[in-house]
């Protein structure tokens, strides 16, 4: 009985592997989830002809779109230095809370988590964390949530500039603005209300667009992924005309 890749490839070279990931699917072994048995990394690696692939970054679980594999261990190397000298550029698409400013920067610095359980973060020290968004669409419904007649909400463009875990989520949480469905730093009522409204539940976070100069080629590579069908089923609340930069559609170089 054949098992249906939950990946869906985006780009795909000599040296680099991209594809979409859905919400909901580690991208590796945690010891957090010691009892999950499903990963990216090996759907990943059948789609390499079985070969070992290597993540290049970090993806939440409840985040999805754009996860990016080098094919190579010098490829993955270098991948590696580009993302630590903040030389790819990433956007996500999120819906959040009330209605965000047109545009801003949050200068944040946040704790890491720690990986030893028995540490408690405000023991980590604080590392800078930047962010920045443009507002792209706003939406209000005629519900009654938390003590309003009616509700507001965001369609927002998000860049993390440093990569520190679930940065976009805190910084959301930071400013107000918590992104729907986040069950860590978002808000339950809003929560639950769109979970019972589309009959499923699921943080409103998607990787759609990695800018970077293509480690081998030296050639800029734009790679983007539209979210799946359950975000925007979400996004129906804005009306039927998005914007296109909205659903991450990029033309992709060839």
């Amino acid at each position: 009985m054949s098992v249906t890749n939950p990946l869906t490839v985006v780009f795909r070279d000599q040296w680099l592997l991209a594809v979409h990931k859905p919400a909901g699917l580690l991208v590796h072994r945690s010891p957090i989830d010691r009892h999950e048995t499903e990963f990216a990394l090996q759907y990943a690696r059948t789609l390499n002809d079985g070969e070992h692939v290597y993540p290049i970054h970090r993806l939440d679980r409840p985040t999805s779109g754009l996860l990016l594999f080098a094919r190579d261990p010098d490829t993955a190397s270098a991948l590696g230095k580009m993302f630590m000298a903040g030389q790819v550029a990433k956007t996500y698409l999120a819906m959040v809370r009330g209605w965000i400013p047109e545009q801003g920067l949050i200068d944040h610095p946040l704790r890491e988590h720690p990986t030893d359980k028995r540490c408690k973060q405000e023991e980590q020290p604080l590392r800078e964390a930047i962010s920045t968004y443009c507002r792209l669409a706003t939406a209000q419904i005629p519900v009654e949530i938390e003590g309003y007649p009616s509700s507001r909400y965001s369609l927002v463009q998000l860049s993390p500039q440093t990569g520190r875990k679930h940065q976009l989520r805190r910084h959301m949480q930071h400013i107000s603005h918590p992104i729907i469905g986040d069950t860590n730093y978002g808000r339950t009522r809003h929560n639950h209300y769109f979970a019972k409204r589309f009959g499923h539940s699921r943080l409103m976070l998607a990787a759609t667009a990695m800018e970077f100069r293509h480690p081998v080629t030296g050639q800029p590579l734009t790679l983007s992924s539209a979210p799946d069908s359950t975000f925007l089923q979400v996004l129906s609340i804005f009306g039927k005309e998005l914007p296109s930069l909205a659903l991450g559609l990029h033309r992709v170089p060839p």
